[in-house]
């Protein structure tokens, strides 16, 4: 039997081939056109009319010069290499186009032009058009933009550097090799952390674990290290660098350099000591009074004569006191007004520290017909800190109190524990803080003092101060009754 043979519609398979080829055309995002030896265009896809204007009819079976303009022609040498394709079977791959049809915005293209071959022989050559010039535009605007990031970097006067993870450099601009001395080349590749002055180690690597650990920035006061030896005081902020999927994968380090600030607190600070010294000036003269009067009382009798050897002694002895109490006093007032050049943290004994800042007001207070009425304990509170920094911090609280009170009252100072922390309360029975000033009693050069009596600025020290210190300062005040101002400090 023999097999049934089925006819082959060969022009229904090649409609059915034409159709395909005709949705492929179209369908390819690039223009594309076949072009024969004669430089004449046999066939054309959408994409290449729609992006210049043109129709079928003026483009099918049109030399390739009049449908390119005559500059394009000549610079790409189009006749030459479509020449090339068809001589050589040689591929033209990956050349830049800038084409700009009549009416029609710039376009920059990526052309290639390919050889269809029919057993062996070249019979068409495909030039393919790919538009890049949004891709172009991007990818200046992108350069552009990293340019001004990095001339934004570059121009500012903070220090700007970036690390990885473990803390290794990987930039530094040029305000941190003027402040340091170190050029990028130097740094480079070595730990941040080596060219930091910390009095713990431990805390500039909790600042890195922290923000890997996905914490928003970070904010710490170190000394920066420079190429001559020295070291410079630094605010630093650093923030997280995140990739493309938001994972951490460095950090941006940000420092202003705190040089001139601190020269500026420093001359803030001695002339509100010497402000202190002002107010202070009737008590201590009545303190110093005192035993001058004492041993100038006992002088006189050891001149006379006719005194018993006891008494000549006792006399002696006073005149000893005396002196020694006026020798405090004197050494007391001249620790507090110098100017304080250390700042480095030391261990301090809180109550030692009250006590004698309370012996400095003691006779003002009395003046001022105030009560002073002193709780402190009888062992050290030991704390972490700057010795004339915390006396001037107390030192404007105490004052503060005295000044609210002009007509006397009472102050009480109590010095505790509570928990892990040192409470200082200074609490007065002055005439209060108004309800609308409470917000703003922190803020420098707010006071509400008359003209030359307050420059608004003790307060605002001792917030600075207190902070510095890593502790809180808060207030509670009723109009008319007096106010309690509380100071927190981390203890050892």
């Amino acid at each position: 039997m023999e097999a049934e043979v089925f006819p082959i519609n060969h022009g229904l398979e090649l409609q059915r081939y034409q159709t395909l080829y005709e949705m492929l055309l179209e369908a390819i995002p690039s223009s594309v056109l076949l072009i024969n030896q004669d430089l004449r265009i046999v066939s054309v896809n959408r994409n290449f009319l729609e992006k210049n204007r043109r129709t079928i009819s003026d483009t099918i079976g049109h030399r390739l010069d009049e449908v390119f303009p005559a500059i394009i022609i000549d610079q790409m040498d189009f006749p030459g290499r479509i020449r090339q394709v068809f001589e050589q079977n040689f591929r033209v791959k990956g050349e830049r186009m800038t084409y700009r049809a009549p009416g029609i915005p710039l376009r920059i293209y990526y052309y290639s032009i390919l050889p269809f071959t029919w057993q062996g022989v070249v019979e068409l050559a495909m030039l393919l058009m790919e538009d890049v010039t949004e891709q172009v535009r991007l990818s200046e605007e992108v350069r552009r933009v990293e340019r001004h990031l990095a001339l934004v970097v570059e121009s500012a006067q903070d220090i700007v550097l970036s690390t990885d993870m473990e803390g290794r450099i990987l930039t530094w601009n040029t305000a941190a090799e003027r402040l340091s001395g170190f050029t990028l080349y130097q740094v480079r590749g070595r730990n941040f952390f080596d060219f930091c002055v910390c009095d713990d180690p431990a805390e500039i690597r909790n600042v890195f674990s922290n923000l890997q650990a996905g914490q928003e920035a970070q904010m710490s006061e170190w000394d920066l290290k420079t190429n001559h030896g020295g070291r410079i005081p630094v605010a630093w902020i650093f923030s997280p660098m995140r990739d493309l999927i938001s994972k951490t994968a460095g950090v941006v380090a940000v420092g202003r350099d705190l040089t001139e600030r601190r020269k500026l607190e420093a001359q803030l600070l001695q002339s509100q000591k010497l402000a202190a010294l002002g107010v202070m000036a009737g008590g201590i003269a009545h303190e110093i009074r005192n035993p001058l009067a004492v041993c100038s009382s006992a002088a006189q009798f050891i001149m006379q004569g006719d005194v018993t050897p006891e008494f000549r002694q006792q006399c002696a002895e006073k005149i000893h006191r005396g002196i020694q109490r006026a020798s405090m006093i004197i050494e007391n007032l001249l620790r507090f007004a110098r100017p304080s050049m250390k700042t480095d943290l030391k261990k301090i004994n809180l109550t030692y520290l009250l006590s004698e800042t309370l012996s400095l007001v003691t006779n003002q207070a009395r003046i001022q017909k105030i009560e002073l009425r002193a709780q402190l304990p009888e062992y050290a509170i030991i704390i972490n800190g700057m010795e004339g920094l915390l006396q001037q911090a107390f030192m404007n609280l105490l004052l503060n109190a005295i000044r609210a009170m002009p007509d006397g009252g009472v102050m009480d100072i109590t010095l505790k524990k509570i928990g892990a922390e040192a409470w200082i309360a200074i609490k007065d029975t002055g005439h209060g803080i108004e309800p609308s000033d409470l917000n703003n009693i922190f803020d420098p050069f707010y006071t509400t003092a008359p003209v030359g009596q307050g420059s608004g600025l003790g307060l605002s020290i001792c917030y600075s101060i207190i902070k510095q210190h890593f502790g809180a300062i808060t207030v509670d005040s009723q109009k008319g009754e007096g106010s309690t101002f509380v100071v927190k400090l981390p203890i050892l």
